[in-house]
């Protein structure tokens, strides 16, 4: 069983939806990166995003898109990339690590050394955001080969048969992206959620993630109700950004103010169906 299947599975068997955390490789720095990615699981992460720095990251809003700007500048690139998550796997050999980006830099990379890299870092699943699935067999069929799963998004927009068309070769989980546009810039009403993450329900017996736009406790808790598990991205990479002077100098307590508030979110996710 892959670890996406046995930690969605162990979250079900608990009775409780899940808290998926998205940080920027190598944001602000590939050390104090690797300090949070850490820390995350213990801080009360089920699943962990890593974002690939890309130089234009057209579905993400300001705040992603300067993170990967930091992270580029002091030297990440994808080889750092899967370093990190080989170093996580040291220490870590449970919690599920999805990367998450845009096909140029695995492009570059080359799709069938990026697959048999990932998968030997410890990867567990892809989210391509600029890659639909009509489009994606260049990278879909090695990453099955490593056993990575591939994860797509589904929009608010999508009509039933487009939810169809991206399940059939989904797998890991399946994103409902919440808002219309890019990441951190809006939110969407719980009812909304709820009524698009049943119309998914009824089409694929994978779990369903809602992600964008979620940046309380309370609005994690609220889409925690009623989905497997509530991602949280730009609100955290807000606060690695608040711990960093003009200059990009990180405050001492940028690692713990950061955990610290995955842990409230993450708190707050497990109170949300008692």
């Amino acid at each position: 069983m892959s670890r996406l299947a046995a930690r969605f599975d162990s979250l079900r068997a608990d009775g409780r939806g899940g808290l998926v955390t998205f940080v920027t490789a190598g944001d602000p720095t590939f050390e104090l990166s690797s300090e949070i990615l850490a820390g995350l699981p213990a801080a009360g992460a089920d699943v962990i995003e890593l974002g690939m720095p890309f130089t234009d990251p057209m579905a993400d809003g300001p705040a992603i898109e300067l993170a990967s700007g930091r992270a580029l500048r002091a030297g990440q690139n994808m080889k750092k990339t899967l370093a990190m998550v080989a170093r996580f796997r040291e220490a870590d050999a449970s919690t599920p690590v999805v990367l998450m980006g845009y096909f140029n830099p695995i492009y570059a990379y080359g799709s069938e050394r990026f697959a048999v890299d990932a998968a030997a870092a410890g990867v567990d699943g892809l989210i391509v955001v600029d890659l639909p699935p009509e489009e994606e067999a260049e990278l879909q069929i090695p990453a099955a080969r490593a056993g990575i799963d591939m994860i797509h998004l589904i929009a608010p927009t999508s009509e039933d048969a487009r939810i169809g068309e991206l399940i059939e070769t989904a797998s890991g989980f399946v994103y409902y992206v919440s808002v219309r546009g890019i990441t951190g810039t809006s939110s969407a009403a719980a009812g909304d959620i709820a009524r698009n993450v049943g119309r998914i329900r009824k089409q694929t017996d994978l779990p369903v993630a809602v992600g964008f736009g979620i940046r309380t406790p309370e609005q994690a808790a609220d889409v925690a109700r009623v989905a497997d598990a509530a991602v949280v991205g730009t609100a955290i990479v807000d606060r690695i950004a608040a711990a960093l002077d003009d200059d990009g100098r990180a405050a001492p307590d940028l690692v713990s103010t950061t955990l610290g508030y995955v842990a409230d979110l993450a708190a707050a996710v497990r109170r949300a169906r008692t």
